[in-house]
């Protein structure tokens, strides 16, 4: 099929930050952007040329999508299925709504991952209470997580026996979840590929995740792993995109437990807050990539220009009124990133600032003292 030219019209199903930092490299290539996402403001919508405010499934607006755009792409992985499936009879669909609906349900991400021969923490499936019963205790402690729409630490809940499971799967509405045995961690890493249409495949550098209250804190680039463990989590995350025949940017996180063994967490179907680096660190950005890809043009160099650091910045940082971002800029080598939100609240995420050095030490230095800034000056004791 004939690449799609720069000045054609691409679609974007969802109004998120990630859908604005899409959009913004889709533009500095030459395409128009249109949003669609059912919200008046969004951080997507507030930059793109057009903005569609519509449910994700309304007919009007995928009949927009299908008459103006040559190609459309999804910026969190909770769209519809439906709506990609639908879009794929009249234009070119990155990723494809086979790979989404895998990544959408736990239950059918965890089995898939097992038969693409990726190793998991030990789980069960619950999807209904009689099964309850059954529970090998050898799961617990464990984290019973809902079977969909949970993200960021939302829809998990840590157990520790079988009537703590009872409770936390009524109290997230008996619906279909998985029990998962909670593992002794050496650390957590991801990887974002990028898969091409024609098979071209390309790996971003392993990131090295902390996470804090089960939102990522902070990315160090390149994780502080052996070489040869790096290498086979970007060739098990190849592996993920190959089995599912996936044709986007996609991202696979990792657990490292026994002093080097890799564990297969979650699939993301679409670019990661762990890939932000990119942006300021890489040749091409996994945001340039998206586009790349749904345009069928060739995959950019994903090559790391330096170490980075990267750090979220949450709604938390705005308790006593907006941030002094004179912390970020004073240093010549810190990039900040504001998402364009209106309403700061806990855990929201706002933003992001990342850190380049000659040495990781020295970003993860500089990024450290930065965040200490920032962080909002402790309350007394009441």
């Amino acid at each position: 099929m004939t690449p799609v030219a720069p000045g054609a019209w691409l679609g974007l199903l969802g109004g998120g930050q990630l859908g604005r930092m899409f959009s913004m490299a889709a533009q500095s290539m030459g395409y128009r952007v249109v949003v669609v996402d059912p919200g008046g403001e969004s951080p997507a919508g507030s930059v793109a040329d057009d903005h569609l405010q519509a449910d994700y499934l309304d007919e009007g607006a995928l009949g927009e999508l299908a008459r103006r755009c040559s190609a459309v792409t999804t910026e969190f992985e909770n769209v519809p299925a439906d709506a990609l499936r639908r879009l794929a009879d009249h234009c070119t669909v990155s990723p494809g709504h086979q790979g989404v609906a895998v990544a959408q349900d736990r239950i059918r991400e965890k089995r898939f991952l097992v038969e693409a021969g990726l190793g998991t923490a030990p789980f069960a499936v619950i999807e209904h209470e009689s099964e309850l019963a059954r529970i090998d205790e050898s799961l617990l402690p464990g984290i019973l997580k809902i079977a969909r729409l949970g993200y960021d630490g939302k829809g998990q809940v840590s157990v520790t026996s079988r009537e703590g499971v009872l409770q936390a799967f009524r109290d997230m509405g008996s619906k279909p979840c998985v029990l998962e045995k909670r593992l002794k961690l050496d650390l957590e890493v991801s990887v974002v590929v990028a898969r091409g249409f024609d098979g071209a495949t390309t790996t971003f550098p392993v990131a090295e995740n902390q996470h804090a209250n089960g939102i990522l804190d902070v990315s160090i680039v390149p994780a502080r792993i052996p070489a040869a463990l790096a290498q086979e989590a970007r060739a098990k995350a190849v592996r993920v995109a190959e089995a599912l025949d996936y044709r986007g940017v996609l991202c696979v996180e990792f657990f490292v437990v026994d002093g080097g063994r890799l564990l297969a967490n979650e699939i993301a179907p679409r670019p990661h807050n762990s890939g932000h680096y990119s942006i300021d660190a890489c040749f091409s950005s996994q945001f340039e990539q998206q586009a790349r890809i749904m345009c069928r043009q060739p995959l950019g160099d994903t090559a790391l220009n330096c170490p980075v650091v990267m750090v979220n910045l949450l709604g938390d940082l705005w308790r006593d009124g907006e941030p002094d971002w004179s912390q970020v800029l004073r240093h010549p080598r810190a990039k900040l990133h504001l998402y364009g939100k209106r309403e700061a609240r806990p855990g929201r995420k706002m933003g992001h600032f990342t850190v380049l050095a000659d040495s990781v030490e020295e970003a993860l230095a500089t990024a450290t003292a930065i965040k200490s800034a920032l962080s909002p000056t402790p309350r007394p004791a009441s």
